[in-house]
């Protein structure tokens, strides 16, 4: 440890990958987390920050490149984390995704023996998100519009997102420019700082098989600092496909990117798009999986591990505005959905009619409230379907969901290591996990979905 001091740089091989994508070196056994370094290089490093049990190093220097590297990646999406594996080949992504889900399962439970399945790959790698979340800055006078590099709110202004789809990136690379001819950057452009300032956030849907687009503005007043018939003239002239463009009010200095107003200047409240032959209106605020031809592969695939029949009753926790519900509805005989989101259960309810779907009960509220209400009632679902947050399932649902004893239940993760965790917290309450399937719904970066099958011992 003597000889480890920040400024350093040290000749080193890389031993793995965090799961978040730096590569791991040690020296003189003191672990180091490295940006942009693969397992199997050797690098030179510049130690940056050294931690109690662990620090953070600069890559200095390529010696010896992996054969998994990718090298002509905008280092910008690692720094800002847009795509923090896009130095990987995707077949390396894949892998390493696989790995962890395998390993982690293990970690939980060393001797039991999992079924993971190989992971899904996504049929497009790049350009596949439909939604953008993108800050507005001034930068030396000048407004730029990009991403906030790592742990930070600076921006580094980008043009081509990479994984967002296309058109996303030219509306807005044209909003940006028609908006640095309008007015000063200074006060146009928010300044968290300073508190002062118009346009914080540009937020833009696009929906997959319509193509129809929503745009959002998250501003700090309902007045605009320039010609705003003029401005919404020149962005429904350009992009036809336009059909929904509204203020968001966030006068907060919190991190939330929609304050509570909400201003429709054009068009509707919703763009609609379709997942697996249902329609979907979708609202600004709602969820809606950001990668619409892979989420339809995982949702099939939890349709699939559930052995659906015609006489099932099933329960869809998390519901948001009914997607996984809805998909399936007209495969069984009774949907329950809940969501604590009130605006979220009335979007499943016009999604519902819209499909012209009658077997479907949503309501508002915590899935442990509403599971322990409708047990009481004396409804038994067959099989329970639970999409929750990173966090995953909370003790109370756990025992609620349980006490239902549906035959099966169907998990999907967004986090391995929570899902694993509450793996064994179902075992516990009688439900075994059969079958594990990885799927990469989000490419280039270290985010991972997983769907599990539990049946009820």
């Amino acid at each position: 440890m003597n000889e480890l001091k920040k400024n350093r740089v040290f000749e080193t091989e890389v031993l793995d990958l965090s799961h978040e994508g730096y590569g791991v070196v040690k020296i003189g056994g003191f672990p180091l987390f490295v940006e942009n370094a693969l397992p199997g290089e050797t690098i030179e490093v510049r130690v940056t920050k050294i931690g109690k049990s662990y620090g953070y190093g600069r890559l200095e220097k390529i010696i010896i490149p992996s054969e998994f590297r990718k090298n002509n990646i905008d280092l910008d999406y690692l720094r800002t984390g847009i795509a923090d594996f896009g130095h990987m080949t995707y077949e390396a992504q894949l892998r390493f995704k696989q790995k962890q889900v395998v390993e982690v399962l293990h970690k939980i439970a060393p001797k039991e023996e999992f079924s993971v399945l190989p992971i899904i790959a996504a049929p497009e790698a790049t350009k596949y998100r439909n939604k953008a979340q993108v800050p507005v800055r001034a930068i030396n006078g000048q407004l730029e519009t990009g991403f906030f590099r790592k742990n930070s709110h600076q921006l580094i202004p980008i043009t081509d997102f990479y994984i967002q789809n296309p058109e996303i990136d030219q509306l807005i690379a044209f909003i940006r420019d028609e908006l640095r001819k309008l007015g000063s950057a200074n006060k146009i452009a928010y300044d968290e700082e300073k508190r002062r300032g118009w346009l914080r956030n540009i937020v833009i849907r696009r929906a997959h098989h319509t193509g129809e687009m929503m745009l959002v503005l998250v501003v700090t007043s309902p007045q605009f600092p320039f010609d705003k018939i003029e401005f919404l003239s020149v962005l429904t002239e350009n992009f036809d496909t336009l059909k929904s463009i509204q203020l968001n009010i966030n006068t907060s200095n919190g991190s939330y990117i929609f304050g509570k107003k909400w201003e429709i200047l054009f068009g509707q409240a919703t763009i609609e798009d379709t997942m697996l032959g249902k329609k979907f209106q979708i609202s600004a605020p709602a969820f809606y999986q950001v990668n619409t031809a892979q989420a339809e592969k995982l949702y099939q695939t939890a349709y699939d591990f559930a052995e659906l029949k015609k006489t099932d009753h099933i329960v869809d926790a998390y519901s948001g505005i009914g997607t996984i519900g809805l998909c399936v509805a007209d495969q069984v005989s009774q949907v329950y959905g809940m969501e604590v989101i009130s605006e979220a259960v009335e979007n499943a309810k016009i999604n519902a009619n819209l499909n012209n779907l009658h077997n479907i009960n949503y309501v508002t509220g915590t899935a442990e409230h509403v599971m322990a209400a409708w047990l009481a009632d004396g409804i038994s679902p067959d099989v329970i379907f639970v999409d929750p947050p990173r966090k995953g399932l909370d003790e109370q649902f756990i025992e609620a969901a349980t006490q239902m004893n549906a035959r099966t239940l169907i998990y999907i993760s967004c986090n391995p290591a929570t899902f694993a965790r509450d793996v064994v917290r179902l075992k516990t309450k009688g439900y075994e996990l059969k079958l594990t399937q990885p799927v990469d719904l989000f490419p280039q970066t270290h985010h991972i979905e997983v769907v599990g099958q539990f049946i009820k011992h």
